[in-house]
């Protein structure tokens, strides 16, 4: 019972579980190639002066085209055994939608009352120009504001997890239907 008087003192608290992506990706000046490092998660709530209680967990490194089956089913019972109700998940955006689709193809009783949405960057945060630090103030307000359900948040609009696909052409996500 702890863990429920925990989420009842503060219900706007928000677990965020950062996966790498495009979001966290380092630039290395020598070799010209991106890398991991330590999330810009932190940071990036610090300069957008974020109020909201956030608990951060960093479950991944990875860019989402290396993502395998299993990463993904650590996401998933991440998001099951998560104590809040509202879960925000940094991911690349290349697989994204997928991630969403198995979130949302998994709709059990764990997940049942819980509001998840996704989102990533296209810019990584480190090249100072990136469009991170926006998806990222959205993501946190919509995973605030929806009623339960599996979402991706990316440039200000929201997609149900099976209605969005990544345009590859555009760079934009887009509705399916």
């Amino acid at each position: 019972m702890r863990e429920a008087e925990i989420l009842m003192a503060n219900p706007n608290s928000v677990q965020i579980l950062v996966t790498g992506g495009t979001f966290d990706k380092e630039y290395d000046e020598l070799t010209g190639r991106l890398f991991f490092r330590n999330t810009h998660v932190h940071e990036m709530l610090r300069l957008g002066r974020s109020k909201v209680s956030v608990d951060i967990r960093s479950l991944m490194m990875i860019d989402s085209l290396d993502m395998t089956a299993q990463d993904r089913n650590l996401i998933l019972t991440s998001c099951k055994d998560a104590t809040a109700d509202r879960i925000l998940i940094t991911h690349g955006t290349d697989t994204m939608a997928e991630t969403a689709r198995l979130l949302g193809e998994a709709h059990s009783a764990e997940l049942r009352n819980k509001t998840i949405v996704l989102t990533g960057a296209m810019i990584p945060y480190a090249f100072g120009s990136s469009d991170g630090l926006f998806n990222l103030g959205a993501a946190l307000a919509f995973a605030q504001a929806l009623s339960p359900g599996i979402y991706v948040a990316m440039n200000g609009k929201v997609f149900g997890w099976d209605n969005v696909r990544k345009n590859k052409a555009t760079g934009e996500f887009e509705t399916v239907r």
